[in-house]
């Protein structure tokens, strides 16, 4: 099962939990957000990251240009401390 698939399934599994009225909500508020043009800007796949500076876990300054000097990067972001 590729990333896609996977992230297919998950989706599908949160609806399946959720009553109909919430998922058209939840729809209906992810046409709003691209009809806006809020992603024209969003960087995709193979697309080069703006240089930024941002702290790690540790609380440690990371800079993409220090990284991009060791060599390629891999990006990965998630949202909240786990």
């Amino acid at each position: 099962m590729g990333i896609n698939d996977e992230l297919t399934s998950i989706r599908q599994s949160g609806e399946a939990k959720r009553p109909p009225e919430i998922n058209e909500r939840i729809q209906r508020a992810t046409d709003e957000l691209r009809a806006s043009g809020i992603l024209d800007g969003v960087p995709g796949p193979g697309d080069r990251a703006p240089l930024f500076a941002r702290p790690n876990l540790s609380g440690e300054t990371v800079r993409l240009s220090a990284r991009l000097k060791r060599g390629p990067v891999l990006l990965s972001f998630f949202r909240g401390r786990w």
